[in-house]
């Protein structure tokens, strides 16, 4: 009976700490769900890691930003369930490599990802050399606080900030830091805040309120507000954000309202004003977004509504996060990317507005960008000193900056393309960069302005290579000489073939041709007879002289005879013709040969016995078009 008493209360213990294990599971489910990512860390790791298990555990660590843990699970999850796992896991595990610096792995699954090659080394070097400011950062000194960003101008003196400061806020359940408010204070010359005020219970209150942006006069102010209230989408319970108004009425933050087209289904955050005050840029990821965040503007009307939400579209957005927007008083668009190539974790990009759009963003390089999250960039561009956030020491921190323009952006080669005797500019040219062991470095055909230009660096020997179909290629050595000629101009005079050659002739087709002495062949024959080989050699002479110059040989018969004979019979000549100039010493790569038969005549002998032998002779020839 004890025997029987013993077994049962195992198998109750059993079964009791299986389902303990099953609801313990289902809670850290739902701490997951809730985004209490180290709570829901902690308790994953006690669970059977099944596939489920181990993504949500990835994904933890990964949006805490302990990347060291994220980095072996995801390892451990791919090792495990292999080609069974979402594209977007490849991403996040990117992502987490390059946010130590393993951008040889990173670039593995990053090219699976995006179904290309992708090479962050190389990218980095050539950011060296694009990207427009070298920046200096200095830590913000700010007592009192593990936890600032978002810092913002506000008036002539003061600043605005968010922080999680104030211990007596709930805390957060996704970093278990307090919720954030807002503060003002002044910056001291050493970058030491002070002064630091909360702002009013008007705009602080028990939810998160970050990312304050204000009007010219002070009197408006546009942040963030977190709702109380959670809403359940199809994968999670969020508490969208919401972008509200506050106008300064009397010295006090009054009239404290959401814009109207914030929504409690999605989130609007991180709102920036244009220079004359009549555009809002803002990120959220309402319907339309590309992905998980993108960069919206809405107009402000000047009787204090708005217009539509417009999406800046894919040169801007990507799939991934675009966050953080701040446009300068030169109407330059700054903001921080996950999606566009970068060196990990958000990055800050600039894009210049031409003609009312945003041209490609530019990453603003590693004395700024680092391999964690870069973000809430403010700059004041004529004193080129600014402010960004970033969480690269652990916690969010704001630092200062002061920028230089980066030198390597003033090396440069450009010019344009035109014809040597007409001056035309030659749109559709081909130019080429090498460098000194004739190893193609870029190339570019050059738009409606004919104008190219390159980046180049110092100290080297370059070679430039204008080149288009029927003219002359044209080759210009130069170099970055150390004394410090950083740009060069060089006009490419490209000189036809027709220019420079009597025996070049453009036909009524356009079509660019070598005019040669008529090449006779025997009767039924395709064999080159002596005096044909005599006026071959004057091609032969010709092209050895340009060797860049490729031919089509093609032959024509007359009327007389089947088609398909004479199609046949144009084919071998052509082709014999091809081979002889072969035998002189033309690359094969150079020729192409082609037998049209009677489909191309000269004149209106189109069938037999309507002209005279003298009419029929003009359709019998062999053509040499310039193809190159």
């Amino acid at each position: 009976m004890k025997k029987h008493l013993y077994i049962l209360a195992s198998l109750l213990l059993v079964s009791g700490i299986a389902l303990a294990q099953k609801g313990n599971t289902k809670r850290a489910h739902k701490l997951f769900e809730m985004r209490a990512y180290s709570e829901a860390a902690e308790t994953y790791e006690t669970k059977e890691r099944t596939q489920e298990v181990l993504q949500n555990l990835a994904d933890s660590y990964y949006y805490n930003t302990n990347l060291q843990k994220a980095i072996k699970t995801y390892r451990e999850l791919f090792v495990a369930y292999g080609d069974s796992i979402d594209i977007e896991y490849h991403f996040r595990f990117a992502q987490a490599l390059k946010g130590v610096e393993d951008y040889k792995e990173a670039d593995i699954h990053l090219s699976r990802y995006y179904n290309k090659p992708i090479n962050t080394p190389a990218f980095i070097d050539d950011n060296l050399k694009t990207t427009p400011h070298n920046f200096k950062l200095e830590q913000i000194v700010n007592e009192g606080s593990n936890s600032d960003f978002g810092l913002s101008f506000y008036g002539d003196n003061k600043v605005a900030f968010a922080s999680a400061r104030n211990t007596e806020n709930p805390s957060y359940s996704w970093n278990e830091l307090p919720y954030l408010d807002l503060y003002s204070g002044t910056l001291t010359d050493d970058n030491t805040l002070e002064n630091i005020q909360p702002f009013s219970d008007a705009i602080n209150t028990s939810s998160h309120e970050s990312n304050a942006v204000f009007t010219k006069d002070g009197k408006t102010m546009y942040f963030n507000r977190t709702n109380t209230t959670r809403k359940k989408t199809d994968e999670e319970r969020i508490a969208h954000i919401k972008i509200y108004k506050a106008e300064l009425v009397d010295g006090v933050w009054s009239n404290v309202t959401p814009l109207p087209f914030t929504s409690n289904s999605y989130s609007t955050e991180h709102p920036a004003l244009s220079k004359d005050e009549k555009t809002l840029y803002f990120a959220s990821d309402m319907p339309g977004t590309l992905g998980s965040f993108d960069i919206y503007k809405v107009a402000i009307n000047d009787d204090g509504t708005y217009g539509e939400p417009e999406n800046l579209g894919d040169v801007i957005n990507t799939k991934h996060r675009e966050q953080f927007p701040f446009i300068s008083e030169f109407n330059v668009l700054y903001f921080s990317s996950i999606g566009h190539q970068g060196y990990g974790g958000l990055d800050v990009f600039r894009s210049n507005m031409v003609n009312g759009g945003f041209d490609k963003p530019v990453n603003l390089g590693s004395s700024i960008n680092s391999n964690l999250d870069d973000f809430a960039y403010v700059v004041r561009e004529k004193d080129n000193k600014g402010y960004v956030s970033s969480n690269r020491t652990g916690y969010d921190r704001i630092f200062g900056f002061g920028r230089e323009e980066n030198p390597l952006t003033k090396y440069q080669v450009e010019g344009i393309v035109q014809d040597k005797n007409s001056k035309e500019l030659l749109i559709g040219s081909l130019v080429t960069l090498f460098d000194e062991s004739d190893t193609v470095i870029q190339d570019t055909i050059v738009g409606d302005d004919a104008y190219y230009i390159f980046k180049i660096e110092p100290n080297k020997k370059y070679k430039v290579r204008g080149t288009r179909k029927a003219y002359i290629p044209q080759d210009v050595e130069f170099s970055t000489d150390s004394k410090g000629k950083v740009q060069h101009n060089i006009y490419l005079s490209l000189e036809s073939f027709a220019d420079a050659e009597e025996r070049v002739k453009e036909n009524e087709k356009g079509d660019v041709q070598v005019q040669l002495e008529k090449i006779y062949f025997d009767f039924d024959r395709s064999n080159i007879r002596e005096d044909a080989a005599t006026t071959l050699n004057v091609l032969v002479d010709l092209m050895k002289k340009y060797p860049s110059m490729e031919v089509e040989v093609s032959a024509h018969t007359d009327a007389r005879g089947p088609d398909q004979y004479n199609l046949d019979l144009s084919k071998r000549r052509a082709a014999s013709t091809l081979e002889y100039l072969v035998s002189q010493g033309i690359e094969r790569s150079r020729l192409k040969s082609i037998g049209y038969g009677e489909m191309q005549p000269l004149n209106d002998c189109v069938k037999e016995g309507i002209c005279d032998d003298e009419q029929y002779d003009i359709n019998r020839r062999c053509e040499f078009t310039i193809l190159n």
